[in-house]
């Protein structure tokens, strides 16, 4: 090694801030040392860099909606992708950040924590990071569950079905059934309120003649079915149905509206309506068992 000026240097020799190779150290320490904003363009590549990186660890968010049942959600938390943390970073119900831990393998995340009543509607949000899956380990508690208790119900002189429920706990349509043919067939539907406290409701039903029977159904996630008692209720003005041909070929007419089933030797529907006639040119000839008012059972052979 030799000096800027060509020869060796000696021991205690220190080197000249002079020399040209000294001044080119200090240039290049100078800006090294010199602060960002020196460099605004460069900062700013960095700092989108630093963003879509981020934005890419945080991708994901589940969303669970339903209502209040009382009960609390169970998460389960693998680790992120880069193997360092856990995958979920933020839980909100109703936009309100959990308090819960959610630095763990699973998590809990407490209801009671949110001021919520029995039935109100929740909205969970699972933020999470890109490149894992959390899981909700019981999403169905969420879910509306059929509850209902009937405090009263009648059928009005014209024919309006009104009842009266309480202990109710999700938004479930009551669907209301009529008793005709040895089987319940539905008549309509109307959608429960889903909170506690008593609830009215009403039914305009449609009567055949001599003695009806109704009730109200709810039936929830279980697919299990909650019933009401059932009532009775008879109309007066409603005559019997009668119909013809005997023989029919093109269509068959009744003497009043009605609710009608047309069944092949099988079993299998292959009519069904509420009408005064039926259009039953499309079916084959053969042998046809008819539904109809509160009679079943009736046949004809199709012409």
């Amino acid at each position: 090694m030799t000096t800027d000026e060509g020869h060796f240097p000696k021991p205690g020799d220190q080197p000249s801030v002079h020399s040209p190779r000294s001044k080119q150290l200090m240039l290049r320490l100078n800006d090294y040392l010199r602060p960002p904003e020196v460099y605004p363009a460069m900062r700013l590549s960095t700092l989108l860099i630093a963003a879509l990186i981020g934005a890419r660890a945080l991708a994901g968010t589940i969303v669970l909606d339903g209502h209040y049942q009382g009960k609390n959600l169970f998460i389960q938390n693998p680790f992120s992708e880069a193997g360092v943390g856990f995958c979920v970073f933020e839980v909100t119900v109703n936009d309100q950040i959990a308090t819960d831990e959610i630095n763990s393998s699973a998590f809990e995340v407490d209801m009671n924590n949110f001021g919520l009543k029995l039935g109100d509607a929740v909205v969970v949000k699972i933020r999470h990071k890109d490149g894992c899956t959390p899981v909700v380990l019981n999403p169905e508690v969420l879910k509306p569950k059929s509850t209902f208790d009937i405090v009263k119900q009648a059928i009005s002189s014209d024919g309006v079905y009104r009842w009266t429920a309480t202990n109710e706990t999700g938004e479930l349509p009551y669907i209301i059934e009529q008793k005709r043919w040895n089987k319940w067939v539905k008549a309509g539907e109307v959608m429960g309120v889903g909170r506690p406290g008593e609830h009215s409701y009403e039914f305009k039903v449609t009567p055949h003649s001599g003695e009806n029977t109704f009730r109200v159904r709810q039936v929830d996630l279980t697919r299990r079915s909650r019933y009401s008692e059932a009532v009775k209720y008879t109309d007066q003005s409603v005559a019997p149905v009668t119909w013809g041909p005997v023989k029919p070929k093109e269509e068959i007419v009744f003497t009043a509206n009605t609710l009608y089933e047309i069944y092949d030797q099988y079993g299998n529907i292959v009519k069904r309506g509420y009408a005064s006639r039926i259009d039953i040119s499309g079916l084959k000839k053969d042998l046809y068992y008819l539904n109809y008012d509160s009679k079943m059972g009736e046949t004809f052979l199709k012409r």
